[in-house]
């Protein structure tokens, strides 16, 4: 049996028409596992083109975000940011004002708790579910449909949305409405850090003298094996800086997980360290390169040639 077929026999009966809105690195293959588990998929993207590989999966391309959500039994957003998101679902003319009372909105962008639990807010007005499930993995898990998902939603949300997800990865119901965006914003201090370390670690390797190549080869395994030392590190060895994770979404990321601790009365060094050298790297105009071009703003720290 194919994983699509096996996938589309687990998916719940309430919950086979589609809207998706967002169909950029990580939403286009996202929305491409919907379609091929033999859902029915409509979808929006700001830039028609790239939605436009859909097509090919029977998916239906609508012009305006709103249309998303006509007949729909679930609408997913994958945006870049919460501003972006709230132009979008909210308002008279938002998606959430033409979804059905009794439907499932599941946004899975990267926001604020606060907008998160907003949003919540004013979909249950509407009568409509909300889950927010972000996710981890990058372009590559999004591919694979091996993202790591985080939802925070009530009981029935979760139940609801759980059969969409593991078309996507691995969900995992973190608690309510606003949850799963604290525990992405956990996550991305844990990236930041992470990769920010790799990139030191290979350039003091390659400045004291070592292969850097070789030396990854030999931590593989090892108490500083990592994802970031798997996919990253290869990366920076290869000066491969092709968006997959954008480093700009990794700033926006880390300045909304330094909010979120002050209001929790923290103080966290190491998240504050790592939110400092990223803004300091979109800041020189690196900001579309993946986040593993940190290695590139270290080299320019250390005027170190590339």
């Amino acid at each position: 049996m194919s994983r699509s077929s096996s996938a589309a026999r687990s998916a719940s009966p309430l919950m086979q028409r589609i809207g998706f809105v967002g169909t950029g690195i990580m939403g286009l293959p996202m929305a491409g596992h919907l379609a091929r588990a033999g859902l029915q998929v409509r979808a929006w993207n700001r830039t028609p083109s790239k939605a436009a590989p859909l097509a090919a999966l029977d998916v239906e391309l609508v012009a305006q975000a709103q249309e998303v959500a006509a007949g729909s039994d679930a609408v997913i957003c994958m945006l870049s940011s919460g501003p972006a998101c709230d132009e979008i679902l909210l308002g008279g003319s938002g998606v959430i004002s033409a979804m059905r009372p009794g439907s499932l909105l599941v946004v899975m962008s990267s926001i604020p708790v606060a907008t998160a639990q907003e949003q919540a807010r004013i979909a249950r007005e509407q009568g409509v579910h909300y889950i927010d499930a972000p996710v981890s993995g990058g372009e590559k898990g999004a591919r694979e449909a091996a993202l790591a998902i985080m939802a925070g939603g009530d009981s029935v949300a979760w139940e609801l949305a759980v059969p969409l997800l593991r078309h996507m990865g691995r969900p995992t119901h973190v608690g309510p409405a606003g949850c799963g965006q604290l525990a992405k914003l956990v996550n991305q201090m844990m990236v930041a850090a992470n990769i920010a370390s790799v990139a030191e670690a290979m350039l003091m390797a390659e400045r004291g003298g070592a292969d850097p190549a070789r030396v990854r080869e030999a931590l593989l395994g090892g108490f500083a094996d990592s994802t970031a030392l798997r996919q990253h590190a290869l990366r920076m060895i290869q000066a491969d800086f092709k968006p997959g994770g954008p480093a700009k979404y990794q700033l926006k990321d880390t300045h909304t997980a330094v909010a979120m601790a002050k209001t929790l009365g923290l103080s966290l060094p190491m998240l504050e360290m790592a939110d400092r050298l990223f803004d300091d790297m979109v800041a020189s105009g690196d900001g579309e390169l993946d986040h593993s071009a940190i290695i590139a703003h270290l080299r320019r720290i250390n005027a170190v040639a590339m």
